[in-house]
């Protein structure tokens, strides 16, 4: 692996944040530097086991339709990938014995017919019903994640993040301004360049009533500074790294917590500008990098987590109850999750002796007052 690969891609990566049509191109390098044949970004939502496609390369169109119209309900992986820790890498083996995996309709009907034959993903976000995920799809020619895919994937998923969160606070005005700073000075986001050592160059509308409010950032003679300061170091060490380079900020400043007095949240996000599209902006303003600052979204545990963490249950039981829920009886659920029906009953039994119900409709009716909002 030569320094300037991976210098380049962690560039196009962040290029992409402000330019999405970059995507499909940026996922197939990305593939190809982790050593698979196939990569996409995608959200799930782990309890109506419904998801997208936003950006993907290597999958014929019409296995990504059949996916989300049917596998996805089916995936054994599902559940493994939503409770990963954001950032780690996950493949197969990692959520289910890999013999298991293979005799699962998912992979039957699914990654079999194209040759796949594992998955490394990393969740980059989550919420109290979905999450965003980024992965590479190994091919039968590719062999079974080892560690040197983990290894490459380490070095790139915390700039994807980056990425993306940006990308989701900036959405669509880069297409409907002349320039980048128009686009990002009518976000509803707060935003600021700054100079490496911190020194505000320009802020949006967003950022200077931010700076004027003062209870989250507020301007320290010349220089952004956070009211936190364990977090205003974390900050300017960002803004230090990020004059560095794309490659030298790596986990540095993504989705740093912000907090007012009220307790009313916010997250940060350090974009650097040190090189491609994003260079403009930095040179026209001799900033070092952007900061954008938003609204956190309500932490709210998922459906699946809270039974989990309720009544005390293993993922595999947690896998069995969601497909009780989703397929039906034992002999379909066994026939999705790949597993045995002797196995699926044992689970059974230890479900009901968890949950204290004693049929297979308590449970479901048991899932569906998590469902519900007006159940507390």
């Amino acid at each position: 692996m030569q320094k300037g690969e991976l210098s380049a891609l962690i560039g196009d990566i962040y290029d992409a944040a402000l330019d999405p049509e970059l995507w499909p191109g940026v996922l197939e390098t990305c593939a190809r530097f982790i050593g698979g044949s196939a990569a996409a970004l995608f959200s799930k939502d782990a309890a109506s086991k419904t998801g997208n496609a936003v950006y993907y390369c290597g999958i014929d169109p019409y296995y990504e339709q059949l996916y989300f119209e049917r596998i996805v309900k089916l995936d054994p992986l599902t559940i493994g990938h939503y409770f990963a820790e954001i950032g780690e890498p996950v493949a197969v083996a990692d959520i289910l014995p890999y013999d298991e995996f293979l005799a699962t309709r998912a992979y039957q009907e699914w990654g079999r017919p194209q040759g796949i034959v594992d998955t490394l993903n990393v969740a980059l976000d989550k919420t109290a019903t979905s999450a965003a995920f980024f992965a590479i799809f190994r091919h039968e020619r590719d062999g079974l994640v080892d560690d040197e895919a983990r290894h490459r994937m380490r070095l790139i998923a915390p700039h994807v993040r980056r990425a993306v969160l940006i990308g989701k606070v900036i959405e669509a005005k880069t297409e409907e301004a002349a320039t980048l700073t128009d686009a990002l000075d009518g976000i509803n986001a707060s935003m600021f360049l700054v100079d490496a050592r911190g020194r505000i160059v320009h802020a949006n509308a967003a950022g200077h009533a931010m700076l004027a409010e003062g209870a989250v950032l507020h301007a320290a003679g010349p220089k952004l500074a956070a009211s936190d300061g364990e977090v205003d170091a974390a900050l300017h060490e960002a803004f230090m790294a990020a004059g560095e380079g794309d490659a030298v900020l790596g986990v540095k400043g993504i989705a740093m917590p912000l907090e007012k007095p009220d307790g009313e949240r916010y997250l940060a996000h350090v974009l650097p500008l040190s090189s491609g599209a994003r260079r403009q902006a930095g040179v026209t303003y001799r900033a070092a990098a952007m900061l954008f600052v938003h609204k956190a979204a309500l932490d709210t545990p998922s459906m699946p987590e809270v039974i989990a963490e309720t009544y005390r249950l293993t993922p595999m039981e947690l896998r069995v109850l969601l497909a009780i829920v989703e397929v039906g009886g034992v002999p379909e659920v066994a026939e999705a999750l790949g597993s045995a029906e002797t196995t699926v009953k044992t689970h059974l039994g230890r479900l009901y002796g968890k949950t204290g119900v004693r049929r297979q409709a308590d449970l479901v009716k048991l899932v569906a007052g998590y469902s519900n909002p007006l159940v507390a």
